[in-house]
């Protein structure tokens, strides 16, 4: 760890069902909270305090799973619970933004709990970097990516309408600053499970994986180390072994 950087408890959760990582990041969000709220009177008014607040960076794979955000259309969910049933995949509605998209096997996804009153206190600009994080590893494998306009995640061709294609999808929820959920990036996933929804609500584009894009698998654990030292590189901070969700 570098002196005088922020700090950030890493914890790789491994394959965990959705259900039981989300639990995981309410509890690491209500911490936070509970500790900002202690830090006012009953007036409201800010006392002295010197407790802080951690920051988290979790990475996990889930089984098959469709989740929805809180401003997200149902029907861009294009099976019925017999269908998920035969797929081996679950639904969840959920509390972060954006509309629907898939987890599985061969993707790796990364909920960052942050206090962005740490940081700096812009949602968009904490977006911006998240995307910037995956741009950056992905290019570590030779594929090149940017931003679509007026759309989050990171996409491949994004200036050409007719080949843009998204390989990692965005979706947060942030609360007095303090955000949880986060992002999905398609290593070796098997896109045929996103033909079961309208993925983040748009019908015109479609998916892929560096598996796809470049021809053949590719090392998980590999991208997962490049992932971190870029999230280091991007927030300038230090990632540090973390014991408290063990």
């Amino acid at each position: 760890m570098i002196v005088g950087m922020k700090q950030v408890y890493y914890k790789d959760l491994g394959l965990i069902e959705y259900g039981d990582a989300w639990q995981i990041q309410e509890a690491l969000m209500k911490k936070g909270l509970d500790v900002k709220a202690s830090w006012y009177n009953n007036a409201g008014t800010e006392t002295t305090h010197t407790e802080t607040i951690d920051n988290y960076l979790l990475l996990c794979n889930h089984a098959h799973v469709y989740t929805l955000g809180k401003s997200g259309h149902p029907e861009n969910l294009l099976v019925n619970d017999t269908r998920l049933q035969q797929i081996g995949a679950t639904f969840y509605k959920t509390n972060r933004g954006g509309d629907i998209t898939y987890h599985g096997p061969g993707q790796l996804v990364g909920y960052p709990i942050l206090d962005l009153e740490q940081f700096y206190t812009d949602l968009g600009k904490y977006m911006r970097n998240l995307e910037e994080v995956i741009i950056q590893t992905i290019a570590a494998f030779g594929i090149q990516a940017g931003r679509l306009q007026g759309a989050t995640g990171v996409w491949l061709d994004a200036d050409d309408a007719n080949k843009a294609r998204k390989i990692c999808a965005m979706g947060v929820r942030s609360s007095r600053w303090i955000t949880m959920h986060g992002f999905a990036l398609n290593i070796n996933a098997d896109l045929q499970y996103f033909d079961n929804i309208v993925p983040c609500g748009i019908s015109d584009k479609k998916v892929t994986s560096m598996h796809k894009e470049l021809g053949q698998h590719v090392d998980e654990e590999e991208v997962k180390q490049v992932l971190k030292n870029c999230f280091e590189t991007v927030f300038e901070c230090s990632l540090v072994n973390d014991l408290v969700t063990q």
